[in-house]
C-alpha cells in the first residue's frame, strides 16, 4: 500500500504520487483528507501549507480558490513543478480510474470532527463505488465513531502509534475492519492478538523490507510504504 500515494517517488498526496504508486505495482494507496475553509476537502497532510507547497499559513484557513493556485510539486523536484493539491473528488476519480483500493485517513483538529466526517462520508457515498476497495482510518476514535454512526457498512481502521491496552474495546465499538499501527512499535504478542480477534493488521511506514520480515510471520496483512518498489517481490 503506497503511503500518501508513493511519497518517495513523487510529491506526496498528489495525483502524480497516486499514479506513481499504480505504475510500480501498488494495489492500494493511503492518502490524507483535510478540511479547509468554506468546507473544502483536499488531499493534504500537514497543518500548514509551507512544507509541501509554495504557500504559507494554516491549511485549515486556506480557501479552495487559494489552494487551487498552489504548486504542490516543485518542492519535491522541478519535474513535478505545477502539480496541484487535489480535491477529494479529484483523488477519488483518479484512484478508481486506476483500479486501486483506497485507505483514506481523516486529518482534522479535534473540534472539526462534526464538520469533516459528514462531508467526507457524503462524498464517498456519492463518488466511491466499491466498498471492498475502501478503508477509512484515523488516529481520532471520535471521527471513526461518527463514520460508523453515518454508515455502519464502511471498513473502519483506528490508527495507533502505540496500541492502547483497551484496543479491543475501541475496535469493537465501531465494528472495525482493521487495526493500523506503527510497525516499529508493534510486538509479536500484540500482532497475534489482533489477528486472533479477527481483524486485519496493517503496519506503517516501512521502507526497508528487512525491518518487517518478522511482521509477516506474526500475521501482518499489508505494509504501508513510501516506496512500493521496495516491496515489488510481494506481487512477483
Amino acid at each position: 500500500m503506497g503511503h500518501r500515494g508513493a511519497a518517495l517517488l513523487a510529491p506526496e498526496n498528489t495525483l502524480a504520487s497516486i499514479r506513481a504508486a499504480a505504475e510500480v505495482g501498488a494495489t492500494w494507496v493511503e492518502i490524507d483528507v483535510y478540511l479547509i475553509a468554506e468546507g473544502g476537502l483536499v488531499i493534504f497532510h500537514d497543518d500548514t501549507l509551507d512544507r509541501c507547497t509554495n504557500g504559507t499559513g494554516l491549511t485549515r484557513d486556506a480557501r479552495p480558490t487559494e489552494v487551487a493556485e498552489l504548486d504542490a510539486g516543485a518542492w519535491f523536484s522541478e519535474k513535478f513543478a505545477g502539480e496541484k493539491v487535489p480535491t477529494l473528488l479529484d483523488a477519488l476519480e483518479c484512484i478508481q480510474s486506476l483500479g486501486l483500493g483506497l485507505n483514506l485517513e481523516i486529518k482534522h483538529d479535534s473540534a472539526d470532527v462534526e464538520n469533516i466526517v459528514p462531508a467526507v462520508m457524503a462524498m464517498l457515498r456519492d463518488h466511491w463505488e466499491d466498498n471492498n476497495k475502501l478503508m477509512i482510518s484515523s488516529f481520532n476514535l471520535a471521527a471513526l465513531e461518527l463514520c460508523y454512526e453515518i454508515d455502519a457498512q464502511r471498513h473502519l481502521a483506528p490508527l495507533y502509534e502505540y496500541i492502547p491496552d483497551d484496543w479491543q474495546e475501541q475496535l469493537a465499538s465501531i465494528k472495525a475492519y482493521s487495526l493500523n499501527c506503527d510497525y516499529s512499535r508493534l510486538t509479536e504478542t500484540q500482532a497475534r492478538a489482533v489477528k486472533a480477534a479477527g481483524y486485519k493488521l496493517l503496519c506503517y511506514t516501512a521502507n526497508d523490507p528487512k525491518k518487517v520480515e518478522a511482521h509477516w510471520e506474526w500475521g501482518m496483512d499489508a505494509v504501508i510504504t513510501d516506496d512500493p518498489t521496495k516491496f515489488a517481490f510481494l506481487s512477483a
